[in-house]
């Protein structure tokens, strides 16, 4: 089975950069490679209805966190890198 290759994986930081969430940051929970969807801590709480069963007593709502496209995330570094000073020095041509 082929795995689809995502700029996000699980742990990393990121913010949303379009639609209703803008703006928001978290940390990515879980990627959902087959739906290119990820889910982020924090954002998009969407409630649940949950039924009674023997695990779970009371049942009731439950907030949890919605999926948002893979496309509307940017991931983003707590610590920036340093940047490599590069120079450009010019070829000087050697004749023996």
């Amino acid at each position: 089975m082929n795995r689809l290759k995502t700029h996000v994986n699980k742990g990393d930081d990121v913010v949303v950069i379009s639609g209703n969430h803008k703006g928001a940051t978290g940390k990515v929970l879980e990627v959902l490679r087959k739906k290119n969807q990820v889910l982020i801590e924090g954002v998009r709480l969407i409630k649940k209805a949950v039924r009674k069963t023997q695990d779970n007593q009371e049942g009731g709502i439950v907030e949890r966190e919605g999926p948002i496209h893979i496309s509307n995330v940017k991931k983003t570094e707590a610590t920036p890198k340093p940047k490599k000073a590069t120079s450009k020095t010019k070829t000087k041509n050697k004749t023996a």
